[in-house]
């Protein structure tokens, strides 16, 4: 059975590239009105998969430019009515439908504060889209699957080619016009050594690091949305400060290592993990006793984080059909979610 996620999943290459094309003159904008602001901080507002792809231009943001970037809880305008001071900041929200009334309601207190204000959204126009400084369509196109996959995706490439224009860094936007060519070579990789141990499970850890940890924290939630597996992300370094000790024999674990100066950390943990435990995987050839999962070197140590949820995808959609649900449509869950 082709599920409308698997279709949805085999998308991304062409997404990326028609995101790339038609929003490259409001990515332009963006990186135009960031240099002129020149913000001391810079701020996020999203929820589920959406901030997760924010949490991943968190680490992009920090390491390319050197800023401060912080998630602002929606609540703080919705519920609370709090006025921000953010003056000197910069504030990205990241949304699929742009419809939910906290997100829409927390830019707008952003932009009132004195932010410049910048929607990622797949949904224009939308009352996100309106509540910008300036909305960049990011064209993953209609997602009908209710687990949001091209649309995070494509979250993160306008971001970073946002990030890139930014900070004027010729390397990193090379790796953002090349993503679709390396998303249509995931698509190819076979990660299907995870269903086996993981279509019995109880629960399993997600680990990574810095850019990696983000895609850690997706995977973990795209278990818990589809194949109604309890999973948890964690940094590799935090999971030893007590998760750990619930790790068992046959407690599955998965390392999300990219290509950068956190790959040897999380190999580290991992290789501790392993040596008592059979069901540990990792994106990595530096691990010793753990399964190596294939994985696309780019060449830029962001584009290859991000790289890593494709195969990812595949696998998950695979293993929510072997443990007897149906990836499209998980019980108890909506496409657009319209929180206060």
């Amino acid at each position: 059975m082709l599920t409308k996620m698997r279709e949805e999943i085999d998308e991304i290459p062409a997404a990326a590239a028609r995101l790339l094309k038609e929003s490259s003159d409001a990515i332009g904008e963006c990186a135009d009105a960031l240099r002129r602001k020149d913000p001391s901080v810079v701020v996020t507002i999203a929820r589920g998969s959406s901030d997760h792809a924010a949490y991943f231009l968190k680490y992009a943001i920090e390491l390319q430019l050197g800023l401060p970037v912080a998630s602002l809880g929606p609540s703080l305008a919705s519920i609370y009515e709090a006025p921000m001071k953010l003056e000197n900041a910069a504030a990205f929200a990241v949304s699929q439908s742009g419809a939910s009334p906290d997100i829409v309601a927390m830019m707008r207190g952003a932009r009132l504060g004195g932010a410049t204000t910048i929607s990622l959204v797949n949904t224009l126009p939308s009352p996100l889209g309106d509540a910008a400084t300036i909305a960049v369509d990011i064209k993953a196109g209609p997602e009908i699957a209710v687990a949001a996959t091209k649309s995070f995706v494509n979250s993160i490439v306008a971001g970073l080619a946002i990030v890139a224009g930014w900070s004027d860094d010729k390397e990193l936007a090379s790796a953002v016009a090349r993503l679709p060519e390396h998303f249509s070579q995931a698509l190819k990789l076979d990660w299907s050594a995870l269903i086996e141990p993981l279509t019995n499970a109880d629960s399993l850890y997600m680990l990574g690091r810095g850019p990696a940890l983000a895609i850690a924290a997706e995977a973990a939630l795209k278990c818990k949305e589809t194949c109604e597996l309890h999973a948890e992300a964690y940094s590799s370094a935090e999971v030893l400060h007590g998760p750990v000790s619930i790790v068992g024999r046959n407690f599955p674990v998965v390392g999300f290592a990219a290509r950068d100066k956190a790959e040897a950390s999380i190999a580290q943990t991992i290789s501790k993990l392993a040596s008592n435990n059979a069901a540990c995987f990792i994106t990595s050839e530096n691990s010793d006793g753990a399964n190596r999962l294939p994985f696309i070197a780019t060449g830029h140590p962001l584009t290859d984080a991000l790289m890593l949820i494709v195969p990812y995808y595949g696998m998950v959609e695979s293993l929510s059909r072997a443990r007897g649900f149906n990836p499209d449509k998980p019980v108890a869950l909506k496409k657009v979610t319209q929180t206060q």
